[in-house]
Parts: C-alpha cells; structure tokens; sequence
C-alpha cells in the first residue's frame, strides 16, 4: 500500500462517522430522567414526620421517663 491509500483510506473512514454528540444525547437524556424520577421520590418524603405530630407527642409523653434513664450510657 501507498501513502496515498492509506491517506484516502483514513479519509473515507472518517466520513462516516458523524456526530458523535448527537449519538449520545440519549445518555443523557436518560440520566435526567432517572435523576427526575429520583427527585420526584424525595419530595414526595417532606414533611412526613410533621403529618403525625398527635402520635410522636403521645409517644414523647409516654416514654418521657425512658429517655432521662438512657441519657446516662453515653448513647
């Protein structure tokens, strides 16, 4: 093979490949996706603690005693 060949080899090759960003956009489109998704899931956990504030403060009230008791084991 000449120089030339190979030059136009090389050449021809590297027409076909295209764009090359826009083979993988769909990367990235999946990745916002699953990163929406996600975002979706930990909203949908806000203020979940305060929607049974009547059961924690019974809870707190009746076990007011046990928490006094552990506060000296260093826990």
């Amino acid at each position: 093979m000449t120089i030339a060949t190979i030059v136009a080899l090389a050449a021809e090759e590297s027409e076909h490949h295209g764009n090359v960003a826009l083979e993988t956009v769909g990367y990235g489109i999946v990745a916002v996706a699953i990163f929406a998704a996600l975002a979706l899931v930990t909203l949908s956990y806000r203020n979940v603690a305060n929607r049974h504030a009547h059961k924690a403060e019974a809870y707190a009230a009746a076990h007011a005693d046990d928490v006094h008791h552990r506060a000296g084991h260093g826990h």
